[in-house]
Parts: C-alpha cells; sequence; structure tokens
C-alpha cells in the first residue's frame, strides 16, 4: 500500500460515510473511522453488522469522539486525509475538526461534510436557506483556517430525490403514480419535508444544479478528474422506467399524479455509487 493516502472518516457509520468507508477501503486506502467504545462493542446495535462489515474490510477502528478534542487530534495524526461526513445535527460543529487539523498539522487534505448543492451558487427558502447558509459560513471558516480542503458538491447523488423520482415520502420507486409537486399555492409542511421541499424548490424551480458552468476558477466536473471510473447519467437512471402506454394524467388536490409509471423489472432498479450530472469539486 505504498504511496495510497491513509483516510479518517468521520461519521462513517452514517447514511453517506459507510459507503466512503468502504470505496476507500476498496480502492486500498489504509482506512480509518472514529468510533465511540459503545457503539464498537454494542453487538445489539444496529450498526453492529455494519461494524462486523468494516472489520472483514480491514478498516481500522480510532476510539474516540467529535467532541473529545485529546481524541480527536490523536486519530488525525495518524492519517493524511480527514472526510467528514457528520449528518444534519453536527454541520455546526465541525469546527472541532479544523481545530484538531490545525493542532495535528499533518493533515494533507480535509473533506467537509458536503455532499450535496454547492452552497455558495444556490437561491434557496428556508429552511434549507438557514442549511446552505451554514455550511456556506463553514466554508469560509476552512479557508481562513488556512486547511488544504476540497468541497464535493454531487448535488442529488444521494438517491433521496433520483432514484425515487423526487417522491419525497418514498423510500422505493414508484411503480403506481407519481406525484408533481407544486400549484402555486403556499403550504405549510413539518420537519423533515419541509427541508427537502425547499431544497427541491432550490434544484427544480431555482435550477440551482443547473443555472452555473463550473468555472476552472472554483471548480472542476468530477469525472474529469476520473475519466476511468463508470458513471451512471442522470439520463440512465430515468432510463429504468418506463411509462404504460394505458397511463393517465390525473388531477387531485391540486396535484398532478401520472398514472402507470413503472420500473421495468426490480432488478434493474439499482442505485448507483455516483451519477454524473454536475458533481462539483472545489479544492484548494
Amino acid at each position: 500500500m505504498a504511496g495510497k493516502s491513509k483516510i479518517l472518516v468521520i461519521g462513517g457509520t452514517g447514511y453517506i460515510g459507510k459507503f466512503i468507508v468502504e470505496a476507500s477501503a476498496n480502492a486500498g486506502h489504509p482506512t480509518f473511522i472514529l468510533v465511540r467504545e459503545s457503539t464498537l462493542c454494542n453487538t445489539a446495535s444496529p450498526k453492529s453488522n455494519l461494524i462486523q462489515s468494516f472489520r472483514s474490510s480491514s478498516v481500522n477502528f480510532i476510539l474516540g469522539d467529535l467532541y473529545d478534542h485529546e481524541s480527536l487530534v490523536k486519530a488525525i495524526k495518524q492519517v493524511d486525509v480527514v472526510i467528514s461526513t457528520v449528518g444534519y445535527a453536527q454541520l455546526n460543529d465541525q469546527d472541532k475538526i479544523v481545530a484538531a487539523i490545525k493542532e495535528a498539522g499533518n493533515v494533507k487534505r480535509f473533506f467537509p461534510s458536503e455532499f450535496g448543492n454547492d452552497v455558495d451558487r444556490v437561491h434557496a427558502v428556508e429552511p434549507a436557506k438557514s442549511t446552505f447558509g451554514h455550511k456556506a459560513q463553514f466554508r469560509r471558516l476552512v479557508e481562513a483556517a488556512g486547511v488544504p480542503y476540497t468541497y464535493v458538491s454531487s448535488n442529488f447523488f444521494a438517491g433521496i430525490f433520483v432514484r425515487t423520482l423526487a417522491q419525497l415520502d418514498a423510500i422505493a420507486p414508484p411503480r403506481d403514480k407519481v406525484v408533481i409537486l407544486g400549484d402555486g399555492n403556499t403550504k405549510e409542511a413539518s420537519v423533515p419535508l419541509n427541508v427537502r421541499l425547499a431544497i427541491c424548490h432550490s434544484v427544480f424551480v431555482m435550477g440551482d444544479h443547473t443555472n452555473f458552468e463550473i468555472e476552472p476558477s472554483f471548480g472542476v466536473e468530477a469525472s474529469e478528474l476520473y475519466p476511468d471510473v463508470k458513471y451512471a447519467t442522470v439520463d440512465e437512471m430515468l432510463d429504468q422506467y418506463r411509462t404504460n402506454p394505458r397511463g393517465s394524467t390525473q388531477t387531485q388536490n391540486g396535484k398532478k399524479q401520472e398514472q402507470g409509471l413503472e420500473p421495468q423489472s426490480e432488478l434493474e432498479i439499482q442505485e448507483p455509487t455516483w451519477i454524473k450530472g454536475g458533481q462539483q469539486v472545489i479544492s484548494h
């Protein structure tokens, strides 16, 4: 493994983190995750199978906690690259990672928890506006700290939207109908639906995934960096569906419902590792 970067993932047992840990290990990088002792030792935990899978992939576990500065510094001193995949509730606490990186003094690259819209180029409404604003503020903190960084803006790759045709309450691809949101009337929604609706407004109404070109001055399209990686395009994802010729459009409660849209087969519906469609990498 000579020449391979040593990678620490903070939040490695979470929704996005577990895929990054797996990909790092499969690529042959010495891979580490910061984990609480309670998570590592609790065989009854919902994450126990994931922990065992990591063990089978020779992932290294470092006991520590985001809120324990000493353990954080100790973990970071063992690696070259730090990737944060912490969830929404901990986004504002990533300054603790930056402080530990500065004290450790050995990190060659830091990836903050991003993996969504380019927060410097959005026109969002609340509550997404505040979330994007916090991420943008953290970018400025990272830049001011002088830490080598890369921001990964991968838009809808996570599968919550594309894989379910933007059906916000769906957990699997729709088979009978899709609901097209937006009839011009403002409605109230509770968490977390209101966050997802605000993100959809940013993307589908304001066009925040496509209303700018990725200029060399601030980023690069990810597939240009990794031409050998097999990507699934958004078009290829959508091609997995077909429209039933007998389908019809109905309107119910101000929402259009398209009948008869279903995947070609159960086996064909697979969530790709990455979706190419303007993924942006911003480095310094």
